[in-house]
């Protein structure tokens, strides 16, 4: 028997005489893991040991949100991509996935530019033609006009940023 094999059955039985112990409703796990060394990890865990609570006491008794960590920093890029992908409007996520929530926010987000672009290509359009008008009939004052066309090259300037 190798040394990994006779750790793993000395503390699994370490592991039932703590848990003999413990009240009937509790639940036990033990992880062991070696800096760097993700390969040597070793979780035990009772069979109806729900990883997920373990996880969920760790955040309540330790662990807070600002805290650095691969788990998150996964998490976290899963929910930027879904953010990216949903404004593509593209892949959605299997139906009653987590990610549909922020799939839906990157999507209307996108919608809301869309929208805001086309407002601000019919107002730049509308303030075309006034400067067309006013240029035609001559007599007006000279601010309006400098004014008028420092916010088209505004306009023009946001309108070239998009994607038309």
């Amino acid at each position: 028997m190798s040394a990994l094999d006779r750790f793993h059955e000395e503390a699994n039985d370490a592991l039932e005489r703590i848990a003999a112990r413990l009240p009937a409703e509790a639940e036990i796990c033990l992880a062991i893991y070696m800096p760097d060394k993700p390969d040597s990890d070793i979780v035990l865990k009772g069979p109806s040991t729900s990883l997920d609570e373990v996880v969920s006491t760790l955040r309540r008794r330790v662990l807070t949100i600002d805290g650095d960590n691969a788990y998150k920093r996964d998490l976290l890029d899963a929910v930027v991509g879904a953010l990216a992908v949903g404004a593509q409007n593209r892949n959605p996520p299997p139906p009653g996935h987590w990610g549909q929530r922020f799939w839906d926010i990157g999507r209307e987000e996108r919608a809301l530019i869309d929208e805001l672009v086309e407002a601000l290509k019919l107002t730049r359009e509308n303030l075309r033609a006034c400067q067309a008008t006013i240029h035609l009939c001559g007599g007006f004052d000279p601010a309006y006009v400098n004014d008028a066309q420092a916010a088209m090259k505004v306009a023009d300037a946001v309108l070239a940023k998009t994607s038309e």
